[in-house]
């Protein structure tokens, strides 16, 4: 396994340390940076087993780089389709006896394995809402990349603060219309337990909007537009998810889902300006998947261990780097049609919405009890892949050796603002 190049973020070695998970809620507030390696180099190892991409974006920004499917993205783009790649994020890097944040642990892992390539890979740590980072991005690109063939929006962030009047608006995650009352699963405990959350006030449903739906997609794409930064046919994406009935009444039918709905006003605001350049503009509808995002959504963790049982059992299940490999080789970049539903978007969710997938979904979701969880669910694959996502639960680390917290980005330019 490569190893992370052990430079500290301020050119200070720290103390070596055993690091172990410690979950708080839906959180966990450690990383191990060798199993945030391991987890890139399976990603990139996917995507390289798979072939070449052929006649594909050579030149790829992507906003929201860190993790999830902005990191899976960014290793489909530059080892399926050898481009040139420029990753946004907003990451903590160690300080003290504080590990860095999962997402720079990936970060640094990419850079590092990049490298054995030759070619283009810039990072840029910084508030992607901000007109600055905008004004650095861009910067950048006609710096080291002339322009960009594809710009990929994958920006997870429960706040934001507005350039236009330096106000900090929050998201929320609560129901619309009604109280909402149902069951979970903690993470922690692996045991179900009863959930809640109030209605949404209009001031709820505005804020989320603000900070999740679609306009700073639309600021991105004006912002690079106004700096000549994008390329003749370039297209831009932004990912989604609209899940089943079961989990509709907190996220569908709630605040999040309004966000969501504004992504697709958002894409139809890009349709002419992209038009002009001979490009487009897409949602592009996920599969269901464990991230640090869906994590913190209500009821989702017993979702989600219903839908990895029976996809598992067919023989179905996909990660993110499988969907966005996927969504390259078969969706956008391929002849002939692609797969959109009424509204326009494309849809990977195919596998997920399957009939005999929800009706699974759909007949066990009323019956899971503390008794029958191992059995109904796949809870252990569900908590395997929470601890994934902070690099712990890798069979191949060895968890109780000492390791270095403060790892440094090849290259990266930290840029805090906001």
């Amino acid at each position: 396994m490569v190893r992370l190049r052990q430079i500290g973020s301020a050119g200070v070695r720290s103390m070596n340390m055993i690091v172990q998970p410690k979950i708080k809620g839906f959180i966990c507030t450690t990383a191990h940076p060798e199993g945030c390696m391991r987890d890139v180099e399976q990603q990139v190892n996917y995507v390289k087993s798979h072939g070449e991409i052929a006649g594909v974006p050579k030149r790829i920004l992507v906003v929201g780089a860190s993790g999830g499917y902005g990191l899976a993205t960014r290793i489909t783009a530059a080892y399926g389709c050898n481009a040139d790649t420029l990753g946004v994020f907003l990451e903590k890097p160690a300080a003290g006896k504080r590990t860095a944040s999962a997402g720079w642990y990936r970060a640094a892992a990419f850079e590092s394995l990049i490298t054995e390539k030759n070619q283009y890979s810039g990072s840029i740590n910084g508030d992607a809402f901000s007109d600055a980072v905008k004004e650095q991005t861009v910067s950048t690109i006609k710096d080291k990349m002339g322009q960009v063939d594809m710009v990929v929006y994958s920006l997870a962030s429960p706040v934001r603060t507005l350039p236009s009047t330096g106000e900090l608006v929050r998201s929320s995650l609560k129901p619309i219309g009604q109280d909402f009352s149902g069951i979970t699963i903690d993470v922690k405990s692996g045991q179900i337990r009863e959930i809640s959350a109030e209605a949404a006030t209009e001031k709820d449903v505005t804020d989320t909007v603000k900070v999740m739906g679609g306009e700073d997609w639309e600021l991105w794409i004006d912002a690079l537009s106004a700096g000549d930064a994008l390329a003749p046919g370039c297209i831009t994406t932004n990912y989604t998810y609209l899940g089943s009935e079961a989990t509709w009444p907190i996220y569908h039918h709630g605040t999040l889902g309004k966000a969501k709905a504004d992504l697709d006003r958002a894409a139809r605001a890009l349709a002419e300006p992209m038009s002009a350049i001979g490009g487009s503009a897409h949602v592009v509808v996920m599969k269901g998947l464990l991230t640090q995002a869906s994590s913190a959504i209500p009821g989702m963790p017993l979702y989600l261990s219903l839908l990895f049982k029976v996809m598992k059992k067919h023989g179905v299940h996909e990660g993110c780097i499988q969907q966005t490999d996927r969504l390259f080789r078969t969706q956008l970049f391929q002849e002939g049609d692609m797969r959109l539903d009424s509204d326009g978007r494309i849809r990977m969710d195919d596998l997920e919405m399957a009939d005999e997938i929800q009706a699974y979904v759909k007949a066990q979701w009323s019956n899971v009890n503390n008794d029958n969880l191992k059995q109904l669910t796949d809870f252990a694959g569900y908590k395997e892949g929470f601890l994934n996502l902070y690099g712990f639960g890798f069979h191949d680390v060895d968890y109780a050796a000492e390791v270095e917290p403060d790892v440094g980005i090849a290259g990266v330019i930290s840029f805090v603002s906001g």
